[in-house]
């Protein structure tokens, strides 16, 4: 996830669509883009689950409505879609990485970045994200708190969609990944399209937009896990604050779940801390 939610400049134009799926470095890349665009950057995740109610519920909607190919785009969505992510520079994570058909046709001119992961790294971590947001507690837990509330609902309307476009819902494996991948490289002009592996540091990036290097700061590295995981836990302690009793056994449970992913990922982590 992103650190914080960020909030939209009136007339700024919209320049990058972010198309890699989430675990792919999609934190570590938007805040390379806000260094070099010099502007806000809506990540999902973040404006989602930090933002105003609105941005959860717009995008439940806009997910629910959603339609495969070969169905025309309904103006209703695009026009939801618009007014969420006018006034940013770009947009990365989810669900914009799976609405690049509808940002192409409200953002014409933008390029088309799509960060990149092993493939079997990036399985093994969609699994564990799977286990952790599908967690039968995870409703009654946020629901007091302000947009998380509606969490479950808006997982529920990702896996719908990520059904009607790949597939798959749980596990998710690499069929869908590799789906992403082909669409993009079949429906993106080429000159428009560009994959990028943030391990590469700044160099790809800079190329791909025509920007130069930016002296002395070094690439952003932001562990999407750990963010995550930190970000869970401060959010449900916050839920449980009316339920005293319960506390320290939900705590416990979601600390378990954290510790398996943290030994299933210890070989990857030690490679890459970028993730």
């Amino acid at each position: 996830m992103g650190q914080q939610y960020s909030q939209p400049r009136p007339g700024t134009k919209l320049q990058v669509i972010g198309a890699g799926l989430p675990r792919t470095g999609t934190a570590s890349i938007s805040r390379a883009l806000e260094i070099l665009l010099d502007g806000p950057v809506y990540h999902g995740g973040t404006q989602a689950f930090l933002g105003p109610e609105i941005e959860i519920k717009t995008w439940i909607q806009v997910l629910n409505q959603w339609r495969p190919e070969g169905i025309s785009i309904t103006r209703s969505n695009l026009d939801l879609i618009k007014e969420r992510v006018d006034g940013f520079v770009a947009i990365t994570d989810s669900p914009g990485s799976t609405l690049v058909r509808e940002l192409m046709a409200i953002y014409p001119d933008a390029k088309v970045i799509c960060t990149v992961r092993d493939v079997e790294a990036w399985e093994r971590s969609m699994a564990t994200v799977s286990t952790k947001s599908t967690q039968w507690f995870l409703r009654f837990v946020l629901f007091p708190l302000p947009s998380l509330r509606y969490f479950v609902n808006y997982i529920n309307a990702l896996r719908q969609q990520w059904f009607l476009k790949f597939g798959e819902t749980e596990p998710v494996t690499s069929i869908s990944y590799n789906q992403h991948i082909t669409w993009l490289k079949e429906n993106v002009p080429e000159n428009r399209l560009v994959f990028i592996d943030v391990r590469d540091g700044w160099e790809p990036l800079c190329k791909a937009l025509d920007l130069p290097v930016p002296k002395d700061v070094p690439f952003p590295k932001i562990n999407d896990s750990q963010a995550i995981d930190s970000f869970a836990k401060k959010h449900i302690n916050r839920g449980l604050l009316p339920c005293i009793p319960y506390r320290p056994s939900v705590l416990e449970l979601w600390c378990i779940i954290v510790d398996e992913q943290q030994a299933s990922d210890l070989g990857e982590t030690r490679r890459l801390d970028i993730r």
